[in-house]
Order: structure tokens, then sequence, then C-alpha cells
């Protein structure tokens, strides 16, 4: 204490700020070294923001002391703490970062620079700034997990200071933090700076249910105080008589958290409310053992209520014994059993015991789960835009509560409701690519069933098989998203890129040129005018739409604008039905093998095959430059949907007779659907696959022979 006030006392008298003093006082732990850098952080930032105030009215050093403060108090390193108090300097002052790593070295400015928001001036909204700004603060945390600490630490000390505000910033702020930074502060496991960001977001993004529950709470609270005592001397009697030394206490109740079981549980208060908490902190994990059976002789336990994170530790390395009781007169009491190192742990996570960069090999759980976690935000570092990243992370900020074993007896843990897709994705990216099946406890089970506690899973893959599209309708996972969805870019990259230089060459035969006649000069000037950098980006932009062929290539030849304008003799593109995701079939009309057809230029789709009697072309005509002369390849090998109607007599069966008439033709059903009653009739609707008009005609035909069908008809808009 006397070194931390030996730095203070060098400071100029009129620079002692008492926020600052507490600061100091609070920084023994480091040598006098780095109490010094702090102190010279503290001077930078003082005339940095010299002049500046916050919506308080306060002085503006008061918000970064105090971040500091609130990480001085984990006990972080001296870097941190600089940093911290430096963290607003290069958004809001003329300070940059080549200032801060000149006076400070390169890791604090990278520090201060991870946590710092993105120049606004590139942005055309306040969304799409904290969007971006979040993704560089991730990805910044990656690199250094102190970056995170920072912010969580600023956000608190936000939080704290938000009655300043409007009351619609105060909820936006407050919205944000029980979706985003509450969450990050769970799985890094801190539980302290979580409880804090919760009850602050729950206070002001809801107002009036905090005062309600508040109220109700507080009320409650004389009448328990003495059951919570009594408890709590039966336990430690119970812990002495077993010659187990621990530590027993009562635990507070967490607003937000009641809140969250009355909405998730759709229980009332009264049920929520009345379940007393009580902690067991001993010496080592044979005693939290011990403990438990201490417990559950005393009091019965709950069937079904006992959950052991000692064993399996959570995602964010919490370790814990749970069990719930059935207390005096049938009160529920929450039993929750650990280590001292456990607790510290529990509430300050990866926090607890600093060590970065640290060489000791000796286990750390919250170290290793938040850096098993931020290597899988890693990889989803080339996501195509700033939003859908962030959905990725939101989509993994939640903790796990599936956990499960591959053959070999490892434990993977995902989130609930997680499938075997996910599963594959989390042993390995190239093993979901390449899945093509999955085995629940040795029984083949489909791809997209959802994985429960203790469940053994096997993933079958196959050495030419990718991901399927529909697999983004059932998986949960970022990981497992964001992998397919990638996967999914490339291929339709490629796709695009065949037809879009198909269209072009098309184009310019139509012109009487062709793309071998044009220079590499001519052809450089429009990559330049167009500002792509090379020639397959236009082809795939030509692919998805996104330009017109017959106007690249009217540049190309610098041919008049009329020249195609009635041109009724464009050669058709010949559609194969294997072009992949840039050719797709309208569902309104369902074309098939055989069909006149015409083909619709989509932006961002690539082209859309329409039947030329589809009802929706009377609105395509008005833009005839979209319209693309298509025609089938001869003898598609493939399955096409088509809708068919059929009016049938409403009797029981009458769907199953239908049904399996279909399925003699050939022809798999995928959806069915009753559209309406009339009297005695009922009309159905099948979707099912054929592979032209012939076969459909004798789907058709089978139909109408028989003895209940009034009528069978294909049905388009």
């Amino acid at each position: 204490m006397e070194r931390a006030s030996s730095i203070f006392d060098r400071l100029p008298i009129p620079r002692r700020g008492s926020g600052f003093r507490r600061l100091i006082h609070k920084l023994s732990y480091l040598s006098e070294e780095q109490q010094q850098i702090i102190v010279d952080a503290y001077e930078l930032g003082l005339v940095a923001h010299e002049g500046q105030r916050r919506h308080s009215g306060e002085p503006y050093i008061t918000h970064p002391i105090a971040v500091a403060s609130i990480l001085a108090e984990l006990h972080l390193d001296h870097q941190t703490i600089a940093a911290a108090i430096l963290h607003d300097v290069i958004e809001d002052t003329p300070v940059d970062k080549e200032q801060i790593a000149q006076q400070f070295g390169n890791e604090i400015a990278e520090l201060v620079d991870g946590v710092s928001k993105l120049d606004q001036l590139n942005f055309t909204s306040r969304a799409e700034v904290q969007v971006a700004s979040f993704r560089k603060m991730m990805l910044a945390m990656v690199e250094d997990i102190r970056v995170i600490l920072v912010k969580l630490a600023d956000r608190i000390h936000n939080m704290q200071t938000l009655e300043s505000l409007s009351p619609d910033k105060r909820r936006r702020i407050a919205i944000e933090t029980l979706e985003i930074y509450a969450p990050i502060a769970n799985r890094l496991g801190m539980n302290t700076l979580k409880t804090e960001l919760e009850d602050y977001g729950f206070l002001y993004a809801y107002p009036f249910r905090y005062r309600v529950l508040d109220k109700a709470l507080r009320r409650a609270q004389g009448n328990q105080r003495q059951i919570v005592k009594r408890i709590s001397d039966r336990l430690r009697r119970a812990l002495r008589a077993d010659k187990i030394t621990g530590s027993v206490m009562g635990r507070k109740k967490h607003l937000y958290s009641i809140y969250r079981k009355m909405r998730v549980k759709t229980r009332p208060l009264s049920e929520v409310a009345d379940v007393f908490g009580f902690r067991l902190i001993v010496d080592n994990v044979d005693q939290c053992y011990r403990a438990l059976g201490t417990v559950h002789q005393l009091y019965k336990p709950m069937p079904g209520r006992f959950k052991d994170y000692i064993a399996i530790p959570r995602v964010n390395g919490y370790q814990s014994l749970h069990t719930t009781l059935v207390g005096p007169n049938g009160i529920p009491i929450e039993v929750q059993i650990r280590t001292h190192d456990m607790d510290r742990v529990a509430e300050k996570g990866i926090a607890s015991h600093w060590q970065y960069k640290d060489q000791d090999t000796e286990k750390q759980p919250p170290q290793d789960r938040a850096r098993e976690w931020l290597a899988s935000i890693n990889e989803m570092e080339s996501a195509a835009n700033s939003e859908e990243f962030m959905e990725h992370v939101k989509v993994d900020l939640f903790p796990d509560k599936v956990y499960v074993f591959t053959p070999k007896g490892d434990i993977l843990r995902l989130p609930r409701g997680a499938t075997c897709v996910d599963f594959a994705y989390a042993v390995h990216t190239d093993v979901g690519n390449k899945c093509v099946a999955a085995k629940i406890e040795r029984r083949r089970m489909p791809l997209r069933t959802p994985l429960k506690n203790g469940q053994t899973i096997e993933i079958v893959t196959g050495k030419g098989a990718h991901p399927k599209p529909s697999w983004l309708s059932f998986v949960v996972t970022a990981k497992a998203r964001y992998s397919i969805r990638q996967h999914l870019k490339n291929l339709r990259s490629g796709e695009a890129t065949n037809l879009g230089k198909k269209l072009l060459d098309q184009a310019m035969r139509e012109l009487g040129s062709s793309l071998r006649k044009i220079s590499r000069n001519r052809l450089k000037v429009l990559l330049d005018d167009l500002d792509l950098s090379n020639v397959t980006e236009l082809y795939e932009q030509l692919g998805l739409g996104e330009r017109l062929a017959p106007i690249v290539a009217r540049v190309l030849v610098k041919a008049p604008r009329d020249d195609l304008a009635g041109s009724d003799s464009m050669e058709p593109i010949t559609i194969a039905g294997t072009e992949g995701v840039v050719v797709s079939y309208g569902r309104c009309c369902h074309p098939i093998p055989g069909d006149s057809i015409m083909g619709y230029l989509s932006a961002g789709r690539g082209i859309v095959i329409h039947r030329d009697i589809c009802g929706n072309l009377s609105e395509f005509r008005k833009q005839p430059s979209k319209w693309i002369a298509v025609n089938w390849e001869q003898n598609i090998e493939q399955d096409f949907s088509v809708e068919i109607n059929v009016e049938a007599i409403n009797k029981p069966g009458a769907l199953a007779e239908v049904a399996a008439m279909i399925g003699d033709a050939g022809s798999n059903i995928e959806q069915v659907s009753l559209d309406e009653q009339h009297g005695e009739s009922i009309d159905l609707i099948f979707t099912t696959l054929v592979r032209d008009r012939t076969h459909l005609s004798n789907v058709i035909r089978g139909i109408r022979r028989m003895s209940g069908v009034s009528r069978v008809t294909r049905t388009c808009a």
C-alpha cells in the first residue's frame, strides 16, 4: 500500500482525482513499475479528454477511471488497466493508435484499438455501424481475450450511469446488453459481471416489470430471512457432524433470473420466488461429494434434479454440484456444492486466475473453454458481411445443455436442439461437409434428429457428399450454419460463372461476334469501367442476373443499342436440369421437360424457368430485356416437381387411395394438402415428382381411372 501511495503522490496536486486515488489503492498487487505505466496512461487520458463531459455532466475522465477500477477488482494485468484508461482516446480525441504505441508499446495500443468503435463515415446507418463495430471487437478478442474484458467493464459503467440518457436510448442500450454483453460474460464464466449486466439491462429495458418484481420480492424478504437462517444452521450442523470443513450461505435472489424463469417455464412469481438457494463451499472435490451425501440424508432429493458439473463442466468452465431438495413444509431448496477454487471460477470466470500467456501446463478450465470458443469465432472471420457474422456469434453465445459422446468416448457439448449435422460439424468441418448418415446408439437415424444427453453419435461420411441447402432449416450451431453457407456460396459462385459465360457468349453471337474476337485490352477497359478485378467476377454477376448479358455484349462490340431490340431469333440456352442453384424453377407453374418454357433473369437468383402459359409472365413481359430464350435438353434424367389437383368423392381412405396410385405410377409425393370440401366431394392438391410430360400423363391417366375421382388437372398460376 505504501508503494501505491508513493506513486500517487508524484502526480501534481490539481490532477489528483478521488476516482483515480481509489483506483491506485486497488493496484497493490502490481509492481511499482507497472503502476507507473498506469499513472502515465492516466496523465495522457486526462489531457486528451480535457474539456469533454459525459451526459451526466461529469468530466469524461471519470468514465475510463471507473472502467479501470472494475478491472482492478478482478486483479487484471497492468496492460489491461492502462488500456481501460485509454480505451476512448482513439475514438473521441486527436490521439491515434501510433501515438499510444510509441508511448506504451504495441500491446496496449492493440488493446485500445480493439475496443474502439469503427469510423462511422463508411456506413449508411446506425445499425450497420454497431454491427460492424461488434464484429471488429469480436475479432480483436480472438487475438487478445482482454479486449472483451475491457468492453464488458465499459458496458457495466455505462449501465450504471444510464439514467442520464433518454428513455428510448436507455431501452436500446439495455436490450443490446441483455442480448449480447451479458451472454458474452456468461460464456466467459464471469457470473459477477453477467449478473450486474442482466439486472441493469432488466431495469432499463422493462422498468415497470422490474419495479413490480422488486417490490414483490422485498415484501417477501422478511419471512424468507428466518427460513434461510434456520436451514443454513441445520446444514452447518450436519457438515460438522460428518467432519466436513466448509461454509454455508444463502444465495441472494437474482431478479432477472427470476423473471426469465417465469417467462420460460410460464410459472407465477410465487412458485419461482419461493425456491430457496444455498451454496456450500468446501476444501476439495472429495468433500463436495461427501457434502452431497450429507444434504441428501438431511433433506429428501427431488428426482431428476441433480446435475454434476464437476465431472462434466459447463462450456464456460463452470464446475459445481447442483441438487434440489424438499425442505421444511415442502419448500424446494436449491443447493450448489463446490470448492473455493470452483467458486472463484464461477464468479470471475476467465479472470479468476489471470494467467495471460502463462506457460504453466496446469489445466485452466475457463481459459480452455474461452479459447475453444474463440477458435470457433476465428473460423467465421471470412463471413460475407458483418450482419451475418453477428448472427453466427449470437447463435453461439448461449450456454450448452446437451452432452453427447463420440464413438471413442470423447464428450462434445452442444446447444439444446442440436442435431446430428451439428454434431458432425463439431467434430470437424470436413466431417460435416461429407456426412451422409448418422447412427445414434448404433441405430440409423435421420440427420435432422435432435440429440439428447448421454447419447453416442457416429457419423457416416461419403467421398462425393456435400452439404444440402435444406440443412440450414434445422441446424442450430453457428459453426454448422456458417460452414454450410460457405460451401453453398462457393458452389453457387462456380455455377453462376459458367452460366454467365454462356449467356455472354450467346449475346455476342447474336451480334455476329464472340468472346474470342474481343481483345484483352478491350475487355480490360470494360472491367475497369465496371470496377471489377477480373472477368470471372463479370461472368458471376451475369449468371446471377446482376448485369444483363445483351447490354454487356453491346458494350464489348460497340454495337448500337437497337441491334437486339427487334431480334426474335435469340439462340436459346439449353437447360439440362443439373445447373444447380443458379437455375431455378417457378413454384407458380412447376415447369417440367416437354413444357414450352422461357427464362427470366432475376437479380441474385440467376435464371428462373417458367412455363410460357404461366400467369405471372404478364408482369415479366414489361421487362423484355430480362427474357432469356431457353429449351430443354434431350433425355434429361432428373425428377421435377409438379402440382396436381384431384377432385374426388369425400369418403374415408380417399387420400390414401390416390396417394397409392401416384406411387404405383413411379412418382414420389413431396407434399399433399386439402384445398376445400364442397358437398360430397373434396379437392386434394399433390406436389409430386415426375421426369417429364410423358411421365406426368401416365400419373394423371392412372388417377382418372379410379372410381371415386371426378376430375384431375395440372395446376398453373
